[in-house]
């Protein structure tokens, strides 16, 4: 679920339409009769090639079923903004490619995606097959999505059961109980947390779930930025403080960059608990930990919290450039791709959630866990913001935090005044971006 500048297509994007007429790597048209697409798959499993193996049996499948071929390129997440850049602006893009939701608004505001009508929603199975938080990610509100759900993700509290059970303690139901635990077990060299204090991304992530527990918005009802709220403020210095006063956070986490270093660190016995999403299973027992030996419960909001927010709807959404020449097979493909059958056989290889209702979670054995990742998938997480600059709320906070952690792991302070400071500054060059 990596987020990159998106909004700045909008501007530039009407003037590629215009030559975006020629555009579409596909070489036939499209038709229940065959056809190729190309697809652009964001990388889920342990590498690119992983996907291609997990990906192809899939897609040799549907090929059989419709004769539509489609040529796959695994795209890793370092490289896929630029791509998805490069494509709407020159028109030279693929037909179908994974987004992660959070750029979905940014991206339905280029006008270079195809809306999910009615007719378009009936002919992928219809709106009604989706889970309701999952679809809400498909682009703004009250407009036609531009993307529908394919893979769901959550974060959970993972927690150490040895750890605990050694220290007597019994997994956390509030933010209090949280850090009170993470205080107890951070010893011996031992943390009760680690944290990816170095990446934006999740800095910006953080940010919006703490501060929706404090009830704030980070934009009001005519998409302008409302960052230096208290709430905002308050939700923020709550989770710097992890670090800061409450030090159950390594001040070395600031050179953690991305949630990889983070479950790396909770797998090995460094850290007691970790704020990672579902997907890091795999990586989890790859490095040694038995799957019995953790367990996962809802992020604690804490005591009198405005909203009991566990999570954003964090996922994987599935457009369809506007300027296909194989609109009916992408469409075909789609379907497919988000059919039952389907998202059964990927949710395992990816450790992904189903998006589909009544489905039930595929990518765990533990029962135990896959129920708590449903519950907080489908009733504890909020999508982010629905708006087009959404995605310069993530690069100007999420780096103001990373600066913040940086400030801390050198022995300062960040106060609450700093913090409003800095989310003014954020606000101010959001707003005047527009």
């Amino acid at each position: 679920m990596k987020v990159r500048k998106i909004a700045a297509l909008a501007a530039i994007t009407a003037l590629a339409l215009g030559t975006a007429a020629c555009g579409g790597n596909s070489s036939s048209n499209s038709s229940s009769g065959g056809g190729t697409l190309t697809y652009w798959a964001s990388n889920q499993g342990t590498s690119l090639d992983n996907d291609k193996q997990t990906l192809t049996p899939v897609l040799q499948k549907f090929e059989q079923q419709t004769g539509i071929k489609v040529n796959l390129e695994v795209i890793g997440w370092n490289d896929l903004q630029t791509r998805i850049q490069t494509a709407v602006t020159s028109g030279q893009a693929p037909d179908v490619v994974n987004i992660g939701n959070t750029w979905a608004s940014s991206l339905q505001a280029t006008g270079a995606f195809l809306p999910y009508g009615d007719a378009e929603m009936q002919a992928i199975g219809g709106a009604d097959k989706f889970v309701k938080t999952a679809l809400d990610t498909g682009g703004a509100a009250g407009q036609p999505p531009t993307s529908v759900p394919l893979y769901g993700f959550a974060y959970g509290l993972y927690y150490n059961k040895a750890m605990f059970t050694a220290a007597g303690l019994k997994p956390p139901t509030t933010w209090e109980d949280m850090v009170a635990d993470a205080k107890k077990l951070t010893t011996g060299g031992k943390h009760g947390f680690a944290l990816a204090a170095g990446s934006y991304t999740e800095n910006a992530h953080f940010a919006f779930i703490n501060s929706a527990q404090e009830g704030a918005e980070l934009f009001d009802g005519n998409a302008q930025p409302t960052f230096d709220s208290d709430g905002v403020v308050n939700g923020i210095k709550r989770y710097l403080d992890l670090m800061q006063t409450d030090k159950v956070a390594d001040v070395a986490n600031v050179q953690y960059d991305n949630a990889t270093k983070v479950v790396n660190d909770f797998a090995t016995g460094k850290v007691a608990m970790a704020l990672t999403q579902n997907n890091a299973d795999n990586s989890i027992v790859a490095n040694g930990m038995k799957s019995d030996a953790y367990g996962v419960v809802p992020l604690p909001s804490p005591q009198g919290a405005k909203q009991q927010v566990a999570s954003f709807v964090a996922g994987i959404n599935l457009s369809v450039f506007k300027n296909t020449k194989n609109k009916d097979a992408a469409l075909q493909f789609v379907k497919f791709m988000t059919s039952s059958e389907t998202q059964t056989t990927l949710g395992k290889p990816f450790s992904s959630l189903p998006v589909l209702k009544d489905a039930k979670p595929v990518f765990t054995d533990n029962a135990e866990e896959a129920a708590t990742f449903a519950d907080i998938y489908s009733n504890k997480s909020k999508p982010l913001p629905l708006t087009a600059n959404e995605d310069q709320f993530e690069s100007t906070v999420g780096k103001a935090m990373n600066q913040f952690f940086a400030k801390i792991a050198s022995g300062g302070t960040v106060s609450a005044d700093e913090i409003r400071e800095a989310l003014k500054t954020a606000q101010q060059q959001v707003a005047a971006a527009g």
